[in-house]
């Protein structure tokens, strides 16, 4: 069986997290970037993932979609990145926690505000994310006890919940409070950030050009 990664995306969608997991984890891999007026909806596209989204990975003949499951998935991949703790390690609950906070209560939460959602008054419980301000509130808690999600070691959850922090600050779907600045700031500095941005918004520059 071939190992080969191969990794499905656009620079203008959440690919852009998936991309900064890739140049985390320092393995080689191969980009099919998809239009989304025609690629990301073609046959050979939805065989790999049938709601027609980015990202999604295929390794070797492992598919994963879902930009949480993509991060979580390359950590245990390739453990010598040191992108999650090991199993039976106690961190390992704090990591599970926020990774899949962030892909839940947080998730939810930003994409209601932006589509100008709230939760009515009494409904809270209904919710998984219970409100807005509430989700603020456990991010802020969380970025401000420690230097990383879980403790002092970036990991994959850093990945993901710190990549919707900084979109969010970029498109104002994030107050601006000091603790999400300070503890964005940090991450898109390590350089593996760095690299990735620079590849998606050279991707983008390069689509403009030949449009």
């Amino acid at each position: 069986m071939s190992d080969e990664i191969v990794f499905y995306t656009n620079p203008m969608s959440r690919g852009r997290i998936a991309r900064w997991m890739l140049e985390e984890i320092g393995q080689p891999y191969r980009t099919e970037v998809l239009d989304f007026a025609s690629s990301l909806k073609a046959p050979a596209y939805l065989a790999i993932n049938p709601m027609g989204k980015v990202p999604a990975l295929r390794h070797g003949d492992t598919v994963v979609t879902e930009t949480a499951a993509i991060c979580a998935y390359l950590a245990d991949a390739f453990p010598q990145a040191g992108l999650a703790p090991a199993p039976g390690d106690r961190a390992r609950g704090s990591y599970y926690r926020w990774l899949f906070f962030g892909a839940g209560p947080m998730e939810a939460a930003l994409t209601n505000k932006a589509l100008g959602f709230v939760t009515p008054e009494g409904r809270e419980r209904m919710a998984g994310w219970g409100t807005y301000g509430a989700v603020m509130d456990a991010i802020e808690a969380a970025v401000t006890s420690s230097r990383y999600l879980v403790g002092d070691r970036f990991s994959a959850a850093d990945v993901y919940v710190g990549s919707q922090i900084g979109f969010g600050l970029m498109f104002n779907s994030i107050e601006k409070r000091p603790a999400f600045e300070r503890y964005w700031q940090a991450l898109s500095a390590r350089p593996a950030a760095v690299r990735a941005r620079a590849i998606d918004d050279a991707l983008i520059a390069q689509s403009k050009q030949s449009a």
